[in-house]
């Protein structure tokens, strides 16, 4: 898989790495939710070029799971017209929804995808989440001075706006951001809200912990955590904790000693299920009772999302989003949760075209982690979009979590390591030619 790797860099790796750089300056110019949302159709347009130019079919040559990636996001567009349609919502809003689906779900499909059929070097990747990840230290550690010198929240908000996302906070250049209900400071960083920071904090903490350089690594994984303690996600904070113990469990799937184990533990726990489960419990209240308003709005957000699904829009959901009743502060229904957001625009159809490659996903890699440590983390990666679906909704912040989309991709082709052969040689062929 992907080692330090000299080879000259292909335009698209270079344009990626490029992006991904540029993180922060497209945060603080107000470009970032317009990058995020175009660098996977510029990709795609290059990958084209390039295969129309050289002929070289090698570019196509993706695995079987990207492709359902892509059948499957398309599957979720033939939904939205359909409840567009039947609905009667006019050509006006079949054409925005169709836009947002391009910047939305699209995504999912268009990075797996590239990431499958690209020569990535995923170490590169990871240096360039490791620089990110530092500047966002920087930037916490100049907000924090701004709060205690009672500047201004926001710097400004940007007029790109008018390209859409789910609101303004999508274009709000902010240094922090104030809990409503302690009053204490909450920094976003780069994403529109807290939870949000959490989860590409999280994303970029896998990413970071392959990093070959240690001092590199160390400061990447350490800007991470300061990131994930500061934007107070609760998830954010588990994930922290429980990771790495995926990880490197998913490592050891080949040894038989961990199933011995497994095999010594499971009575034990069973014995002890009614202590573990009460502690548990316990556990959760405290966390939904760290933030009772927060997880009163998700709870009747649920809730209204359900029984508008369940009645109105059963296989192909209502097809827009919009605002709930006062008692959830006028928030979008399902917008604090994947599953229930899909099954409110896109009914049950939807619902289950995002799951079915997600999971078989999750499966695949987990059964392939223990080949090689790139792997294990794609693994990771999955988990932590597993679990933030549940609490965000992953559709609106796939410009965000590209970086992690195309690593996901990598590790789905079985057929990688003979890709990146093909390229190095093309392109040492290349640097040959223009010498």
């Amino acid at each position: 898989m992907a080692k330090t790797s000299n080879h000259p860099l292909l335009v698209e790796e270079r344009v990626i790495l490029i992006a991904l750089i540029a993180t922060w300056p497209a945060y603080l110019g107000g470009l970032l939710y317009v990058l995020g949302s175009m660098i996977a159709w510029v990709l795609l347009a290059l990958v084209c070029l390039r295969s129309l130019v050289e002929g070289n079919a090698v570019y196509f040559r993706t695995s079987p799971l990207s492709c359902l990636w892509i059948l499957a996001m398309g599957l979720m567009l033939l939904c939205l017209w359909y409840a567009h349609i039947d609905w009667e919502l006019g050509a006006g809003k079949t054409i925005k929804s169709s836009f947002g689906w391009a910047k939305g779900w699209a995504l999912f499909a268009l990075f797996i995808f590239l990431g499958s059929i690209l020569p990535l070097t995923l170490s590169r990747i990871s240096r360039a989440c490791c620089w990110v990840a530092c500047m966002g230290a920087a930037y916490a550690f100049i907000s924090i001075f701004a709060y205690a010198l009672s500047l201004p929240q926001s710097l400004f908000i940007s007029p790109l706006q008018f390209m859409g996302g789910g609101g303004p906070e999508f274009f709000d250049v902010r240094l922090y951001g104030i809990n409503p209900e302690t009053g204490w400071p909450r920094w976003f960083f780069y994403a529109p809200w807290a939870p949000a920071a959490g989860l590409v904090a999280t994303l970029m903490l896998m990413m970071c912990a392959r990093e070959q350089h240690w001092l590199m690594r160390g400061l990447g994984i350490a800007s991470c955590a300061l990131m994930i303690i500061l934007c107070q996600s609760r998830v954010a904070w588990l994930l922290l904790l429980l990771i790495f113990p995926v990880y490197y469990f998913s490592r050891l799937t080949n040894q038989r000693w961990v199933y011995l184990l497994l095999g010594a533990t499971v009575p034990v726990m069973i014995l002890f299920s009614a202590d573990v489960l009460e502690l548990l419990n316990s556990t959760m209240d405290n966390i939904k009772n760290s933030r009772p308003d927060s997880t009163r709005v998700r709870a009747e957000l649920a809730q209204i999302a359900l029984q508008s699904w369940e009645s109105d829009a059963y296989l192909f959901g209502h097809g827009i989003v919009i605002a709930g009743p006062k008692s959830v502060e006028f928030m979008p229904i399902g917008s604090h949760h994947s599953w229930y957001g899909l099954l409110y625009v896109k009914g049950l159809i939807g619902l289950l075209a995002f799951a079915t490659p997600l999971v078989l996903s999750l499966l695949y890699l987990f059964w392939r982690a223990n080949a090689h440590p790139d792997i294990a983390t794609g693994f990771a990666l999955v988990v932590i979009l597993c679990v933030y679906s549940f609490t965000e909704n992953l559709e609106i912040l796939a410009y965000l979590i590209w970086p992690a989309l195309l690593w996901i991709g990598a590790c789905l082709n079985p057929r990688r390591e003979f890709l990146s052969q093909i390229t190095k040689t093309e392109a040492q062929g290349h640097l040959q030619i223009a010498k």
